[in-house]
């Protein structure tokens, strides 16, 4: 299998790794053996979907961070504890959905040797070769909506031309790998976390609640 990681970007894919018919916990073994593309060579392991399987509404965010390598987890790290809060104070219980990512490995820079891992962007060919794990996981979830967090999440569901501040807080309806299915774009939680001072930090907050509220009426 180990020839697979020197393939041409274009040959980017997880397809051979995902087993036919399996579970979410076959799923995510297979997942943990995934070599579609080089982002598995540094980072710690995949992170594959967690949650609720028969969940209502799925989100998806762009890929695991730093402490979602190192734990296993989608949306452990700070931005996925504000995701959390976000969504209880919009009416939506966290305990009732599943999250994942458009990206199963953390794709990250180094400033220097043994420095913090820096956050970078994954591909849009990247994206699209995890595609595969990301179909599997909708169609055993079947989630009535699915929460699009951020550009990256948005562009693996919806194509390269998704812009998120065009779209956000509105009710999509999209055929998703084969699947019609009803979607409600925000921005990433993380984006949150960025913003410059507190008031810009509270603003861009009360946005990302008032889009979850939009899901979750339309989940009614």
């Amino acid at each position: 299998m180990s020839s697979r990681t020197t393939a041409p970007e274009d040959a980017y894919t997880a397809a051979p790794f995902v087993p036919e018919g399996a579970g979410l916990a076959a799923l995510r073994e297979a997942a943990a053996d995934c070599r579609g593309c080089p982002l598995h060579e540094n980072a710690t392991q995949t992170v594959f979907g967690a949650g609720n399987a028969h969940a209502r509404v799925m989100l998806v965010g762009e890929q695991p961070g730093d402490q979602e390598d190192r734990q296993g987890k989608p949306f452990v790290g700070p931005a996925g504890k504000l995701l959390d809060r976000a969504l209880e104070e919009a009416g939506l219980d966290p305990a009732d959905a599943y999250v994942t990512n458009a990206v199963k490995h953390f794709k990250f820079t180094r400033a220097e040797p043994r420095k913090r891992r820096i956050h970078k962007a994954p591909s849009l060919r990247e994206m699209t070769a995890c595609g595969p794990w990301l179909a599997a996981e909708l169609a055993l979830v079947e989630p009535e909506l699915i929460v699009v967090l951020g550009a990256t999440a948005g562009k693996a569901l919806l194509g390269s031309s998704f812009r998120v501040g065009e779209v956000r807080g509105t009710v999509l309806e999209r055929e998703i790998h084969g699947r019609p299915e009803r979607l409600v774009p925000t921005v990433h939680p993380s984006s949150v976390l960025r913003a410059q001072d507190d008031e810009d930090r509270k603003a861009a907050y009360q946005g990302l609640v008032a889009d979850l509220k939009v899901a979750a009426r339309a989940l009614g």
